[in-house]
């Protein structure tokens, strides 16, 4: 691995984790507040894109608009798809136990679409640490399903479990069909820059600037929003008497930035398949602190979890085998 890609993995750890705290903090001073900060991050870093990379509009693209209009496409086709997946009876912590699988979703699309075959030990790693990650997420969840308020709610619910199942069956479709898309953009992003070159700063910009037309249906939502964040309490930053929540707003944007920059740039650098690895252990590691954060138990199911990915990383990686040939002596020279 070479230093420019080891600095983009730290960079992915800071940026992101750092992001989930102010993301919380949005969330926590306006719960309506997400498809605004989402918002801001594609406007900010298409802004920045446009002065640097598109040098205002006067820049040649290295990569065909045609194929950044495909990337894009797989790009919003995922999101929307686990979006919509909330609506036929699916909770969090199983939405999030499915996005912990992307790590095999991303090794079956490189065997079959790539032809890669990985040795079976890579196999065993991916399944521990897809594992240990849904452990975790399922020790810290609790219960989701908001109970009866009523008791003809409770005589209706025996009638309707049958057609609940059908749409939670059709939610899990969609979060399948999600995934393995999510997958194939990986993949897809993989061949298209071994075919036209590493230009990560190019696709950072393109991918965020042809999905903002997007956001105009929901312009007075965003507006709504931005009067919100206005009126929250006056606090002091770098000098400047701002809103709170704008404060957050630009710590969020900033740190998202900074992490799906760092993406990008390990997409250049990596195969897909641990570009998907570094991000899941990321997302590993921001469900850690956020158990610290908030003080809640650590139990011995998230001991469990920890271990199975910690041990399927050091697996995958090679560095559990480098670490015993570290402590196992050398054949000696036998004596003629």
């Amino acid at each position: 691995m070479n230093i420019k890609a080891a600095l983009a993995i730290g960079m992915v750890f800071v940026g992101c984790c750092s992001n989930v705290v102010f993301l919380e903090f949005v969330v926590k001073e306006d719960p309506g507040a997400g498809n605004l900060a989402t918002f801001l991050q594609f406007l900010f870093i298409a802004t920045i894109g446009f002065c640097t990379v598109g040098k205002f509009g006067t820049a040649r693209r290295n990569i065909p608009f045609k194929q950044y209009l495909l990337l894009v496409g797989f790009f919003w086709t995922s999101s929307v798809a686990n979006n919509y997946a909330f609506d036929f009876n699916i909770p969090m912590p199983l939405h999030m136990i499915f996005r912990a699988g992307s790590l095999m979703a991303n090794m079956a699309m490189g065997v079959w679409i790539l032809k890669k075959q990985y040795p079976a030990i890579k196999y065993m790693s991916i399944f521990m640490i897809s594992a240990g990650i849904a452990i975790c997420t399922i020790q810290s969840s609790g219960d989701v399903k908001a109970p009866r308020e009523t008791h003809q709610d409770a005589a209706e619910e025996e009638k309707l479990k049958f057609i609940d199942w059908l749409w939670w069956c059709l939610g899990i479709a969609i979060l399948t069909f999600a995934l393995f898309v999510s997958a194939r953009m990986g993949i897809f992003q993989e061949s298209l820059y071994s075919k036209h070159g590493k230009h990560p700063w190019e696709a950072l910009y393109y991918t965020h600037l042809l999905p903002l037309i997007i956001w105009l249906p929901t312009t007075p939502n965003l507006l709504n929003h931005v009067k919100i964040a206005f009126d929250t309490p006056i606090v002091d930053f770098l000098g400047f008497a701002l809103p709170r929540q704008v404060v957050w707003l630009i710590l969020y944007v900033g740190t998202q930035g900074l992490c799906i920059s760092a993406v990008y740039v390990l997409t250049t650098e990596c195969a897909s398949l641990v570009v998907t690895l570094t991000v899941t252990l990321r997302k590993f590691v921001s469900l850690l602190f956020s158990i610290l954060y908030f003080r809640n138990p650590f139990t011995f199911g998230h001991w469990i979890g920890t271990f199975l990915v910690f041990l399927g990383t050091m697996i995958f990686t090679e560095l559990l085998q480098k670490t015993v040939h570290m402590f196992v002596p050398k054949d000696k020279k036998k004596v003629q």
